[in-house]
């Protein structure tokens, strides 16, 4: 029997572990935290020093039961991750399961054997001041979120929405994608004129030159070339500079995120889970960390190699230092746990995943690349200006050979070799562009430049950004989506053959991928906080307090002092705002209607922003305009609701086509043509409201003509409920009152009948009523179900997906936790 028991917190961790420890050794897992401040109640008893009660969570206790049991006459081992959340649920353990105090506790950074005996040889006791800066982070957010929840319930009335929230983090991240919404709102766009000039060179080469500075006016723009027109050309310099280029330090929690989103378009959370999964199967160092820095002996395994790959030559050896003076523990960057591993993962996104990170690590051991930049000077014998010319040639690659560095700039460009040339060497000019210009205004972020600005300002550790914007979005406060741009006219000057010719042109601009937007709700929210419970949301109030967390994790401050000198001017603010006036930002007057002298309000409703047409006490009813998904309404102008009003309104008829009228409207689903009794959907973000009957008609022919034909369609009832036949994500579907059913392959849901949707209705019907797969009388919260999309784990009230591959019928009580916890 074993002796000792090692308990960690993932099943995946255990046994990668278990695989490394000998038969004296049976590995357990926590399935993650066991304790927690109560669901229903804040939990915290305010006047006996701000004293947490703490519950073990209903679909632990069977766990604990087990580990009570695991745990008689064996030594035990608390394993948890190596940071304050580990280190608290170590002790969280030791206090559910009677563990006395002096239970040994180990720590790694790395799942492989050497890291795991060492830290078995090296045992130390629960670090309490790590336990303490964690409890106290955990009670300061239950006191802000507890006692700030419920005055937003009362004070802001927006589509009645009762499952607002604020949070410390959460709160001020919102702030944060507010504020650059309306620096975006403010921004004024200028135009300028780039002028580009193209010169023929020997060998048919063309080198091209532009000038530094861009010229503010149309004017200024058309004289620059007509002072060219007779100009000559020529070399007026050469400057030749030999220059290097050093790799980046390996990365830390928040920089893989940022790369991870720019070259791979990985969510913050799925980089966190992905890095999970390659941590607890050995294959990385722990990924939530702060440091750059690299242990001894990975530098070494780094050099070696690199030498085998690439070369001796190849190899530098650096000593990455972090900067951020708040970074916590001195542990490791992310790195492999071995270099000469290079791939590595279960899946296609685990194995891309990897490669980035071998190849950030690698590359900051490997020489620098050494680059020869030209830069060439153009003399205008009538202008006193000079246009420049640049190019670079790599002479050494260096680092190059394996990485580059990602970039947040849209418009970044890698600059070309420049022909052979020499000073006073006359060119022929092919041709000069003067191209208007516009401004661009911030950039939206996207969660990886957030992480970034979050990072920045001090706010939150690698532990909270994933679970904080994830909750801004849950919470419906910040959206994530794309947005199709606009066009606007642009002039462009070309002088070429001695002639100047002007051409308007169109651009598209102020398209966006994967950004984040504030909605009406965040921005009411976010107003009210501010102007109530400014410190809250103050940038350097809440790194502060970071600052406060990391000197209780050094033992220098007491948390129950910390929480009193915060709770303190705390309760008076929401006292205050209690009695105060509720949030006004969520109607807002815009003037008055011209045709019928009635006040027009720009609101938000239960289905979105809208606006209201007269008031609630006049004696005629308000009418009411719905607006377009994502308007603002803090930023929508007077004018601007005129257009709205008197342009046209949906459902709008665009005339006829073969006898049947086309008519343009918007859905649940988003915008679609009806035509014939049957919908043709629009592009994402393609206005209705601009869709012309030329578009509508080729709409209609491509899908009628495509595989899509013409879904959804609506069939006739079935048992006294409505039968409708649409496409989703997942394929074809029939939709039966409330009740999806999937369509076979074998069926074409473009010409089944009535009798074949009936027949698949009730055999549908009949699979639904059968659709627990397994039962485990151990543990009732836990099922296998067969359910719309395929078998699936219930795991209490959450649904956990199961793997290709896994036959759900055989899964074990202990592979579906397993699998829940992952």
């Amino acid at each position: 029997m074993s002796k000792n028991l090692v308990i960690v917190e993932s099943p995946a961790k255990a046994k990668t572990i278990e695989g490394y420890l000998g038969k004296d050794f049976i590995v357990k897992s926590s399935f993650g935290h066991i304790r927690d401040l109560p669901d229903k109640g804040m939990g915290i008893d305010i006047e006996k020093d701000f004293e947490p009660t703490y519950q073990i969570s209903p679909d632990k206790v069977k766990v604990v039961n087990e580990l009570k049991k695991e745990a008689k006459d064996k030594e035990v081992w608390l394993a948890t991750d190596d940071d304050r959340e580990g280190e608290a649920i170590s002790w969280h353990l030791k206090e559910a399961l009677g563990l006395k105090p002096d239970t040994k506790r180990i720590v790694f950074r790395e799942i492989t054997k050497n890291a795991i005996n060492k830290a078995i040889e090296t045992p130390r006791t629960i670090d309490l001041d790590l336990v303490n800066a964690q409890q106290a982070r955990r009670i300061l957010d239950r006191l802000v979120g507890f006692q700030l929840s419920p005055v937003l319930w009362r004070k802001i009335k927006a589509g009645e929405r009762k499952n607002l929230s604020a949070g410390r983090v959460q709160s001020v991240t919102v702030r944060i994608v507010v504020e650059r919404e309306r620096e975006i709102e403010q921004f004024k766009s200028t135009s300028t004129y780039k002028i580009v000039a193209d010169f023929h060179v020997s060998n048919g080469k063309v080198l091209s030159a532009e000038l530094p500075k861009n010229l503010e006016t149309r004017e200024q723009a058309e004289q620059f070339l007509n002072d060219c027109v007779q100009a000559i050309f020529s070399i007026s310099s050469l400057e030749v500079k030999p220059t290097t280029k050093s790799p980046a330090p390996p990365f830390t929690t928040s920089t893989l995120q940022q790369e991870a989103s720019r070259k791979l378009s990985f969510s913050v959370q799925q980089t966190m889970t992905l890095a999970q999964r390659l941590y607890e199967s050995g294959k990385i160092t722990y990924m939530r960390t702060d440091s750059t820095n690299l242990s001894a002996e990975a530098v070494a395994a780094a050099k070696d190699q690199i030498a085998k790959a690439y070369g001796e030559e190849f190899s530098k050896s650096r000593v990455f230092k972090t900067k951020d003076k708040s970074a916590q523990e001195a542990h490791e960057a992310i790195r492999p746990t071995d270099f000469s591993v290079m791939s590595a993962g279960e899946d296609r996104n685990e194995k891309r995943l990897y490669d980035l990170i071998w190849k950030r690590a690698i590359a900051s051991q490997m020489a620098e690349a050494k680059i020869e930049r030209t830069i060439a000077k153009i003399g205008i014998s009538t202008r006193p200006e000079e246009l420049t010319a640049s190019g670079e040639v790599i002479k050494f690659e260096g680092f190059l050979k394996v990485y580059m560095e990602g970039s947040d700039e849209e418009d970044e460009e890698s600059k070309g070799m420049l022909p052979p040339l020499n000073v006073g060497q006359t060119l022929d000019m092919l041709q000069m562009k003067a191209t208007e210009r516009y401004s661009r205004p911030p950039a939206r972020y996207t969660e990886a430049s957030l992480v970034k600005k979050l990072e920045e300002l001090g706010i939150g550790r690698p532990s909270t950004y994933a679970p904080t914007i994830s909750t801004v979005i849950k919470r419906e406060y910040v959206v994530k989506e794309d947005r199709p741009g606009q066009t606007r006219d642009i002039t462009e000057l070309v002088l070429k053959e001695g002639q100047i010719q002007s051409a308007v042109k169109q651009e598209t601009f102020g398209s966006e991928k994967a950004k984040l937007f504030p909605t009406n709700l965040g921005m009411i929210v976010n107003d009210y906080l501010v102007e109530n419970f400014e410190n809250i949301l103050d940038y350097k109030f809440t790194a502060d307090m970071e600052a406060d967390f990391d000197e209780i994790a050094e033992g220098k401050v007491s948390w129950q002092k910390m929480i009193k000198d915060f709770y303190k001017d705390f309760q008076v603010k929401v006292e205050q705002a209690a009695e105060g006036a509720s949030a006004s930002t969520q109607s807002h007057e815009l003037g008055v209607d011209p045709d019928s002298g009635k006040k027009i309000f720009a609101k938000v409703g239960r289905f979105g922003p809208y606006l209201q047409i007269g008031e609630a006490t006049d004696e005629e009813k308000p009418t009411f305009v719905s607006l377009k998904k994502g308007t603002l309404i803090s930023s929508l102008t007077y004018e601007e609701a005129l257009d709205i009003l008197r342009g046209p309104k949906l459902p709008l008829e665009l005339g006829l086509h073969e006898g049947h009228p086309i008519v343009v409207n918007e859905g649940r689903y988003g915008p679609y043509v009806l035509y014939n009794g049957k919908f043709y959907n629009l592009d994402k973000g393609e206005d209705p409201l601009t869709v012309t009957k030329e578009r509508a008609i080729a709409l209609i022919a491509a899908k009628q003509s495509g595989a899509e034909g013409s879904l959804p369609r609506e069939m006739s009832e079935y048992d006294g409920q409505a039968v409708t036949i649409g496409k989703g994500r997942f394929g074809p579907y029939i939709k039966w009152g409330s009740k999806y059913f999937n369509i076979p392959k074998t069926e074409d849901p473009l010409t089944m009948d009535d009798a074949k949707v009936a027949e698949l209705i009730q055999a549908g019907q009949k699979e639904a009523a059968n659709k627990v797969i397994k039962e485990f009388p151990e543990n009732d919260k836990v099922k296998v179900l067969n359910g719309r999309y395929g078998p699936y784990i219930q795991i209490g009230k959450r649904n956990v997906k199961i793997p290709k591959g896994v036959e759900p019928e055989n899964l074990t009580l202990e592979e579906c936790l397993k699998l829940g916890s992952a």
